[in-house]
């Protein structure tokens, strides 16, 4: 008789069906039949749901997210495209203030595009491809409890279901619930230490609304318009208009302590003629807005260090926002979540699922994509007024002042963009920055002149106030 034991195909449970879920479960599905155990019931159309709070806010997916998301997913960025998401040059299609004030020159000389459509829209479409795979399966309504198996070793999970517990056997579990992760608590329960934690928060507040794209821009690829808050200049006040699918505008305004957007609708325009810049409000007089305005104060960076522990389980692995989430300004977390996904899969060719150490192997390499975008977020928020009870180093101030000479450089010279843009769209480390694409224009030049305001054409204005 044959030994089904060594012939079954092994298990992995994936809790959370939000996209670092889906892209977990892609990702698995080569070396295991997989179970998302979802706590919603998932939407049948592109709609937003409570599992995924950011979902009513702008969303944009850096270009090393659209080679994550093709790598993973072959075709879903062209399937989305056919939805009505748009892939946009960045900076080509975009008009943006740096933090340090500074507007970008409209450069498309990179190669970099970036995936812009609303967050239901990317769920829905993530969701139909992940799910129609036959070795993947979705319980939907389910609530994870509790981790099963001891300190050595994870064997499951237990959910409760119709009101009912039941046990998931798996050879692997993925936590990929977000920030709002039990992990910590679970890791506990089994006889594990805490986790060591860090948390940098700017105290920033989000209000988004939609409007009816004004004028002729709904049947133009009308740019992105962005007008990012300075740290140095507290409080921090920005705000991004992103054209997305059906015609419509999603407008989102931040700001830190003491200067937050509120989800007062008759105060929405006006705040955003406060910013640092007024072309947001300029561009929203004449726009209807769709509904009313949706807030949110769940924006602090916040990281577990998983892969420092000392002891580690066999058979359990957080990804994405899980072991650290991200001031959504900065628009990482969905890349992140695509890049730990491929980590997992990538050392999953080489390595069994159920062997000993492939746990932490894996946790180890979701980290990686995971540290470049916190560096690139807490080199930023460190510096706002009781973000962190701990200081920016020497070291910590002179990259920022660094990076400050980056921006300024790149917003003037495409060769210095393109470098920026690598390290920005976390396609290469932090160390392209220092290369000649760089460091040869910051010093010799030549450089153009500095713009004094949005680099908007005369077209754009027409289509939009006309």
């Amino acid at each position: 008789m044959t030994d089904r034991s060594a012939t079954r195909r092994p298990t992995a449970v994936v809790i959370g069906a939000s996209a670092a879920g889906l892209f977990a479960a892609a990702a698995l599905a080569d070396s295991a039949d997989v179970t998302v155990v979802e706590r919603d019931a998932l939407p049948t159309s592109p709609e937003p749901r409570r599992g995924v709070p950011q979902s009513r806010h702008a969303h944009l997916i850096w270009s090393g997210g659209v080679q994550a998301f093709e790598d993973l997913l072959p075709g879903v960025v062209d399937e989305a495209v056919a939805d009505g998401a748009r892939l946009v040059h960045i900076m080509g299609d975009m008009v943006s203030r740096a933090p340090n004030e500074v507007w970008f020159r409209r450069f498309t000389a990179t190669h970099h595009r970036n995936l812009v459509c609303s967050r239901p829209l990317l769920d829905a479409r993530l969701g139909t491809r992940v799910l129609s795979d036959e070795r993947i399966s979705l319980l939907p309504e389910a609530t994870a409890l509790e981790l099963l198996g001891d300190a050595s070793r994870v064997t499951g999970v237990r959910v409760r279901v119709d009101g009912e517990e039941r046990a998931l056997s798996a050879d692997l579990v993925v936590d990929a619930t977000g920030r709002g992760s039990r992990a910590p608590g679970w890791l506990t329960a089994l006889g594990l230490p805490p986790v060591t934690e860090r948390e940098v928060n700017a105290g920033v507040a989000y209000a988004s609304r939609l409007y009816r794209a004004p004028g002729s821009t709904a049947n133009s690829a009308f740019p992105l318009v962005n007008v990012q808050a300075n740290p140095a200049k507290a409080p921090g006040r920005g705000g991004i208009i992103l054209p997305i699918e059906n015609g419509r505008w999603i407008v989102t305004l931040s700001g830190s302590r003491g200067g937050e957007p509120t989800g007062d609708p008759d105060a929405f325009v006006d705040f955003a003629l406060g910013l640092g810049d007024p072309v947001i409000g300029e561009l929203l007089k004449s726009a209807e807005p769709i509904g009313g305005v949706a807030t949110t104060r769940s924006t602090a960076n916040h990281r577990r260090y998983y892969e420092k522990m000392a002891r580690w389980p066999d058979g359990f692995t957080v990804l994405g926002d899980a072991i650290a989430s991200y001031n959504p300004v900065y628009g990482h977390g969905l890349t992140v979540a695509a890049q730990c996904a491929l980590a997992v899969r990538d050392v999953l060719r080489t390595t069994d699922i159920t062997a000993p150490g492939t746990a932490r192997r894996l946790q180890r390499a979701a980290a990686r994509p995971v540290a470049a975008a916190w560096d690139l977020a807490v080199g930023q928020d460190a510096f706002y007024p009781g973000a962190t009870d701990t200081a920016p180093t020497l070291v910590e101030r002179f990259l920022a002042r660094y990076v400050d000479r980056c921006v300024e450089t790149g917003a003037s010279n495409p060769r210095a963009m393109g470098a920026l843009l690598d390290v920005m769209s976390l396609e290469k480390p932090a160390t392209r920055l220092f290369s000649p694409d760089m460091l040869v224009p910051m010093f010799l030049g030549p450089r153009k002149p500095l713009l004094q305001g949005p680099p908007l054409t005369e077209r754009e204005r027409d289509a939009a106030l006309g």
